[in-house]
């Protein structure tokens, strides 16, 4: 069985957790302390959301200005398109910023927002059943 640990950097992590909490995310805290959150996606999909002075200890280089820059688009699968508007609006309400406008291609459905650092997030939905060839 394979896990994906997602890394990302944060400023203020008690923040980061009260943001993530609110779109319905726990954290799993036996790999949580003061410096990193274990945020649970799945049961093998995690977010390690990192102090920057934590972050900085696993890179070379710099850690990327979101600001100007954007540095990967984590994209999450939903269940239907309704989930994927909550999402969304759960994500504003907590703080974050609508990215790109929803995209709707009928079959694929998406939103996109950043979180409090400027992480780029996605919710998608696909009907499956119309990508059959």
């Amino acid at each position: 069985m394979r896990m994906i640990f997602v890394n990302l950097p944060v400023k203020d992590l008690k923040a980061s957790r009260a943001f993530f909490s609110s779109l319905g995310f726990t954290f799993n805290e036996q790999f949580s302390d003061d410096t990193a959150a274990c945020m649970v996606i799945d049961d093998n999909i995690f977010a390690m959301l990192l102090t920057e002075p934590k972050f900085r200890s696993f890179i070379v280089g710099e850690i990327s200005d979101t600001a100007r820059t954007t540095e990967v688009i984590t994209a999450l699968s939903a269940g239907s398109r309704a989930e994927c508007d909550e999402m969304f609006d759960k994500a504003i309400a907590a703080g974050g910023k609508p990215w790109k406008p929803a995209i709707d291609y009928g079959s694929m459905y998406g939103v996109s927002f950043q979180d409090l650092d400027g992480h780029v997030w996605e919710f998608m939905w696909m009907d499956m059943s119309a990508q059959q060839g």
